[in-house]
């Protein structure tokens, strides 16, 4: 397993560092057996496996549900965990007492905060009780409906120099590293300079020191819209689609099951069971 100062030494080194996200077990055999560095249960899964119109609605019984699956299923490959909508701010008892369940049940290796400003208290608040924090600045799926959608953030001089400020002022306060969402590579240059924890692009382009994409993206898996800043390395979804439609087929038509799939009973225990009348 990448420890947190490994992945700072592949970033001093130069190494990309190579981010997934996973919500079961499965996949995460998967990723594990793929050489994936970090997984991340992200609340994404509000969207792309439950369901539902946006991150928000993800709790805290979710994220800890689908974070052990994860864990299960890679034992070995650092894991970040997201704290949901809402969790993360509040009393500092509140918030630990959210931010200690889900890293105590998940066996997360870090736990995720969208967000900047009143966020950072949390950071420090976290860092200093034990539990490694992962920043994400830019977009902000969680409030994304605050700025009237998914938009690319940092685009102006003055936008791009707050995203500079907070990056820097999460490393202060203890974040182990930073996701960042949706801003212009130009900007994302800036920031891995800026920091000396790892940058984690999504969107982002490719001067970030590792890259995140969501597992439904990458595999094709899914029925909704790819975002323009994903790309598709397989597509599972019409595999799985072709597979469902033979087997309904195959059913419809007799095909299946056929013999080789059929278990048998003795002759003697069936002329018992039918009282000798069995022809």
């Amino acid at each position: 397993m990448k420890t947190i100062t490994e992945l700072k030494r592949m970033k001093a080194e130069g190494n990309k560092i190579v981010m997934m996200t996973a919500y079961d077990y499965p996949t995460a055999v998967f990723a594990e057996k793929s050489d994936v560095d970090i997984l991340l249960v992200g609340d994404s899964l509000g969207m792309v496996v439950l369901g539902y119109p946006s991150t928000v609605y993800v709790t805290s019984e979710d994220m800890v549900h689908h974070g052990k699956a994860v864990r299960r299923g890679a034992k070995d490959t650092f894991l970040v965990v997201d704290l949901p909508f809402g969790t993360f701010r509040g009393s500092q008892d509140r918030i630990l007492n959210e931010a200690i369940r889900v890293f105590q049940e998940t066996g997360a290796d870090a736990l995720k905060v969208e967000g900047a400003d009143e966020v950072l208290d949390t950071i420090q608040l976290l860092t200093k009780t034990g539990i490694p924090v992962v920043a994400h600045l830019g977009l902000l799926p969680q409030s994304a409906s605050v700025i009237g959608g998914y938009k690319v953030q940092g685009k102006t001089a003055d936008a791009a120099r707050k995203l500079l400020d907070d990056a820097k002022m999460c490393e202060q306060a203890g974040a182990c590293m930073i996701v960042v969402e949706c801003i212009p590579h130009q900007l994302t240059a800036q920031l891995t300079k800026a920091v000396n924890i790892p940058i984690i692009g999504i969107g982002a382009g490719a001067e970030a020191d590792g890259q995140v994409l969501v597992f439904h993206d990458l595999v094709k898996y899914g029925d909704h819209r790819l975002p323009k800043f994903a790309q598709s390395f397989s597509d599972a979804g019409v595999v799985i689609q072709d597979g469902i439609a033979s087997y309904t087929n195959a059913v419809r038509s007799g095909a299946f099951p056929d013999t080789q799939h059929e278990f048998t009973m003795k002759e003697e225990e069936l002329l018992t069971l039918y009282g000798g009348e069995h022809e």
